[in-house]
């Protein structure tokens, strides 16, 4: 049965600080990469996967409907717990109807690889964030399929595809760090005769490989240059289906766990979290402010690193964020910034370009967040500079979330924190990575109400 998406209303919220520090032992929902690349992998396969833990979320809901409407079985069994009967690598058919990708850029990436390199024709949309964010950046490569786009001005959302059921291996460098190419490109390449190869000039998550990996295909990487990698992929395997666990997203533990060090004598561990080397930059970014982060009860479940991570309140320092980290911790440069402002000193963060093609152009919303609530923030080329507060932060000001849900959830922390109430305009679209933020924030004091 097709999930049914119905977008919520706006949902206002003032942010005030809490009556008392922030404590608990949490899980945070399943990580949102791992879940978009668990229900696609899994539709391509021959036979049963099971996947726990899955995200919930209407971003990856909107990849269980597509991948539904090309022709495999999935089915919610429980909170988390799914069922996918796949098609194949070569069974996906025609979808009877436009694909709404709702909110999801990481889905629609995705998701043209697999479509550009299957012999029909399908249309993709999706609201109206996603329509105006930029498709031109896998068209492109995805062009050498022999595949044919065809897209609104600029290579935007609503667009169709007339895919090649027999494409060519291609062989991509990537101008940018951007694992959502990368993996459209080794999508495509899944049902190419021969040898698919990626460069990356820095190196970006790697779940697309791992999971690859774990599906039984043939996957070798290569260290290039200072930092870069090269990934080669042989085409036409015989993926087999394999059950999947979805470790905690390293990505929403980050508001629970900042929130918990800026909040005075807070303590808070988060579960179960994704420990990929390739996603936690704000840990270590966090570790040079000064952050007391400590991670218990580390292992692997599906080839992922996972372990726990306590945060407890502690003074924080401005820091210099490299460049060449920024492809590891791209979703938490707001919180993180949120972070900056609290501490003291000055924190700059070289290298957002990427964050101007985000759900929102989170670099200008990002400044927007902080200045409204008296905080002096200054851009120089793509670089991003925050001056710290000192533990002091004003508030008072009212935050456009711009229907990005991390600008939401980095406005939240900020309220926590700041000495005066700090204003959301809408809420709505946090459920798009994290159903149930809000009350899972209220379980550990943060007194949240609508």
């Amino acid at each position: 049965m097709k999930t049914d998406h119905v977008q919520s209303s706006v949902r206002a919220l003032t942010v005030h600080a809490p009556r008392a520090p922030l404590s608990g032992s949490i899980h945070v929902p399943g990580d949102k990469s791992i879940s978009h690349r668990s229900l696609m992998f899994a539709a391509l396969a021959r036979g049963t996967t099971q996947i726990t833990g899955l995200l919930e979320g209407e971003d990856v809901l909107r990849t269980a409907d597509a991948m539904r409407a090309l022709g495999a079985t999935i089915t919610r069994n429980g909170a988390g717990n799914w069922t996918v009967v796949g098609c194949g690598l070569d069974g996906l058919s025609e979808p009877a109807d436009v694909l709404d990708m709702g909110n999801s850029g990481t889905a629609a990436r995705l998701l043209s690889g697999i479509l550009a390199s299957h012999g029909f024709t399908s249309v993709m949309t999706g609201d109206a964030s996603l329509r105006g964010r930029p498709m031109k950046r896998v068209m492109d490569p995805l062009a050498a399929t022999g595949a044919t786009f065809l897209s609104r001005q600029g290579g935007r959302l609503p667009l169709a595809i007339a895919g090649n059921a027999n494409p060519p291996p291609l062989s991509y460098r990537l101008p940018v760090a951007s694992a959502q190419v990368k993996s459209a490109v080794l999508l495509a390449g899944l049902n190419a005769v021969g040898e698919t190869r990626v460069e990356e000039p820095v190196a970006t998550r790697d779940h697309t490989e791992n999971m690859l990996r774990h599906f039984g295909a043939s996957v070798h990487v290569e260290p290039l240059g200072a930092g870069g990698r090269v990934i080669t992929l042989q085409g036409r395997p015989d993926l087999l289906a394999c059950d999947i666990v979805v470790p905690g997203d390293p990505s929403s533990a980050a508001f629970i766990l900042v929130a918990a060090l800026l909040v005075p004598g807070s303590k808070v561990s988060v579960r179960g979290v994704g420990l990929n080397p390739l996603r936690t930059g704000l840990f270590t970014s966090l570790r040079e402010m000064g952050a007391d982060l400590v991670i218990t009860n580390e292992c692997v479940e599906g080839g992922e690193p996972v372990g726990d991570i306590t945060a407890t309140a502690c003074a924080l320092h401005g820091v210099d964020v490299p460049a060449t980290r920024a492809p590891s911790m791209i979703d938490e440069y707001p919180v993180l910034a949120v972070a900056a402002a609290h501490a003291t000193g000055q924190s700059r963060f070289r290298g957002l370009e990427e964050l101007r093609v985000k759900e929102s152009d989170r670099l200008s919303a990002t400044v927007a967040l902080l200045e409204a609530n008296g905080v002096r923030v200054e851009v120089v080329g793509d670089d991003m500079i925050v001056h710290g507060t000192g533990g002091a932060i004003p508030g008072g000001g009212l935050v456009q979330t711009r229907m990005d849900h991390r600008l939401a959830m980095s406005a939240i922390v900020m309220g926590l924190a700041a000495r005066k109430p700090v204003s959301v305009d809408d809420t709505a679209f946090i459920d798009t990575s994290f159903p149930g933020f809000i009350t899972l924030m209220n379980s550990i004091g943060a007194g949240l109400a609508a």
